[in-house]
């Protein structure tokens, strides 16, 4: 009988160990087990070359460097319990039997599973059991497992593998096309919910045949479409008053903040699931900052209102100005008043705010830091008179200073409201008084001065450099809040999706060179904030057809072909949620990767040229963590116009 010892040290010495895997372990057991005994009689001769080998089954048993690669990759311990995929002659799974404490290995060719079996019985290996079967679907009656090895290469990593797999276990895998280089992927599952992948590196192995990998003919065994993967996949809504529904967020209570979309500011259902969500936030995992895409003084009297904190004299009532239906509806009277209710029996420390992150109320802010600063420091108020004095004559139509300023070249009343944002945030304050609120709400309206006489400058030189400037604005202010309220303060986010998405996957980013506050959200805090984005295929909106003219109650036109949206109405689900974070299933996910349009309905509609103003390319597994659908939807119902009788005179939309 043929001595293979000395083939077998030169293999782990050539083949494993100066390819860089070092550890002791590994080698000792490539040394251990008798390769030439898991090929065929007639290839014993070759079994340690530096390659892959035929065996039975038309087969091949894999280049020994590729297996030492896997298990170096698997982090195997000695009280492991590992699932191999694809076990052909079992010598992989007779490899890891020497490192691990039970081998469950899974061949689906009758022949090679039962020579596999009388191997391992007739050599020993009495921690390893084969059985015949779709490797697959894994093997869910002996799961979970501490690692996972697959020796095939699917499409993409199957649902059933992941699931089987132990919180803190890791699966190896190729994925990629039959027939050609495919990666070798490491899955981590890092919780109930969470993974994290990397890549290992190039390789090449037979495909994974089975339910849910590739046909015989190398065709993917799950040949659904991409509704059809969304109908799989989404989650049904509960009606919009039920607990249910909040409690389907409570995945994302753990973030420091969520980012809730609307596909048009309009759109009722939009309101109602952004209030549910945001009470189920608040009451169950301590959310106590409310962020919304309006103007500072706006909403700082409605969180006055909501916080029981004294109205201001003479202070004008919220949200009077174009879009008007945009706040003052009945969908947001209705979160306010619970907000409020909700607020009132608690101390003034554990109050949810509600603020306002954007900057086009001018007059608004350069009146609130004067009436402070009135109060604060008379010598300051008089100042910021002086130096605000330069843009009041321009705050109620600031555009003209815009075009003053581009025709003059030069920005007139920058300098001061610079100055005047300085000497704000140089103030010391007790931030644990009512003192502090009052200095932040200053600071923030100082900031918007600042950052609204750039944005009416430079609006004319470009739309992308307004957007990143407001944009920008708008998040530091998010983080202002956040850096004020303490370190256990939560947030949500009210705003567009053309702002919370990560614009980094979209056309605006891509094409345009826009930015968003979910891009700087999400590259400031990473998993600690979850973009959820909303979608329509048809019904109403309350919009107008231009800037400053009426609203009207608009009919939305069925969503175009080609877009994300359609796709969604293609499922056949009315209503639904759908996960798209990391971890979530790679079918779909995959299946949504190509670009595709989205459509963007802002406070102007215009139908008749939707395809060019209101959609854009843009990748929806990327851009949002998850994604609401609702497939029909109605306008919001505004508010009346006076104020209603026996209204508490300091409620913020009475006029």
């Amino acid at each position: 009988m043929t001595d293979f010892s000395e083939a077998r040290e030169a293999m782990v010495a050539r083949q494993i160990s100066d390819r860089g895997i070092g550890d002791p372990r590994i080698l000792d057991a490539f040394r251990t087990v008798p390769r030439e005994e898991f090929v065929p009689d007639e290839a014993r001769a070759h079994a340690y070359e530096d390659g892959p080998q035929p065996i039975e089954a038309e087969q091949t048993i894999s280049q020994p460097y590729i297996v030492a690669l896997m298990i170096e990759a698997a982090e195997l311990s000695a009280s492991d319990r590992v699932l191999e995929v694809g076990c052909g002659s079992g010598y992989a799974a007779a490899v890891v039997a020497q490192l691990v404490d039970e081998v469950i290995a899974i061949e689906r060719h009758h022949d090679l599973a039962t020579l596999a079996g009388a191997r391992m019985e007739r050599l020993g290996y009495d921690n390893v059991s084969i059985y015949e079967g779709d490797g697959s679907k894994g093997f869910a009656a002996e799961g979970p497992f501490d690692a996972i090895i697959v020796s095939a290469a699917g499409s993409h990593i199957p649902d059933p593998l992941l699931a089987q797999l132990a919180i803190g276990g890791r699966l190896v895998m190729p994925v990629g096309e039959p027939n050609s280089v495919q990666q070798l992927l490491k899955i981590t599952r890092t919780s109930e919910e969470d993974y994290e992948q990397e890549e290992v590196g190039a390789v090449r192995f037979v495909p994974l045949v089975g339910a849910h990998g590739w046909t015989e003919h190398g065709d993917r065994a799950d040949a659904r479409s991409p509704a059809e993967l969304i109908r799989d996949f989404a989650e049904p809504l509960p009606a919009l008053d039920d607990p249910a529904f909040g409690a389907l967020f409570d995945r994302f209570g753990d973030a420091r903040v969520v980012l809730l979309g609307e596909a048009s500011h309009g759109t009722r259902e939009y309101y109602r699931a952004r209030a549910a969500i945001t009470r189920r936030l608040i009451e169950r995992h301590g959310f106590n900052i409310i962020a919304v895409e309006a103007d500072w003084p706006d909403a700082a009297s409605v969180d006055r209102y909501v916080r029981l904190r004294p109205h201001r004299e003479g202070e004008e009532a919220a949200f009077q100005r174009f879009p008007i239906w945009m706040w003052r509806n009945v969908e947001v009277d209705d979160f306010i008043r619970w907000l409020r209710r909700r607020n009132q029996d608690r101390p003034p420390a554990a109050r949810t705010g509600f603020h306002g992150l954007d900057l086009y109320n001018l007059a608004g802010s350069m009146r609130a830091v004067i009436d402070f600063l009135d109060d604060a420091d008379p010598e300051a108020a008089a100042l910021a008179r002086e130096r605000y004095g330069c843009l009041q004559p321009w705050s109620r139509d600031p555009a003209i200073y815009g075009r003053i300023a581009l025709s003059e070249g030069f920005a007139r009343c920058e300098t001061g409201v610079v100055e005047m944002l300085r000497d704000l945030l140089a103030r010391r304050v007790d931030c644990m008084g009512e003192e502090c609120e009052e200095w932040l709400d200053a600071a923030a309206n100082a900031r918007l001065v600042k950052s609204a006489e750039r944005y009416y400058r430079v609006m004319y030189e470009g739309a992308a450099e307004s957007w990143n400037l407001r944009d920008t604005h708008m998040f530091e202010t998010l983080c202002q809040l956040l850096d004020a309220k303490g370190p256990d303060a939560k947030a949500v986010v009210w705003a567009h999706n053309s702002h919370i998405g990560n614009a980094a996957h979209t056309e605006m980013g891509q094409e345009r060179g826009e930015l968003n506050i979910g891009q700087l959200t999400k590259e400031k805090f990473g998993d600690q904030a979850r973009l959820i984005g909303f979608g329509t295929h048809a019904g109403t909106v309350a919009a107008a057809h231009d800037w400053d003219e009426p609203m009207e109650v608009k009919e939305v036109r069925p969503s175009l072909a080609g877009s994300y949206e359609r796709l969604c109405h293609d499922s056949g689900v009315e209503r639904f949620l759908l996960d798209l974070r990391e971890g979530a299933d790679g079918r779909l996910i995959e299946a949504l990767l190509e670009p595709r349009l989205e459509r963007f309905i802002g406070v102007i509609y215009r139908p008749q040229t939707e395809r060019w103003s209101h959609y854009s390319e843009c990748v929806l597994p990327r851009q949002f963590d998850a994604w609401l659908w609702f497939d029909e939807t109605k306008a919001v119902t505004p508010l009346p116009g006076a104020e209603l009788p026996g209204e508490d005179e300091t409620y913020p939309f009475g006029l």
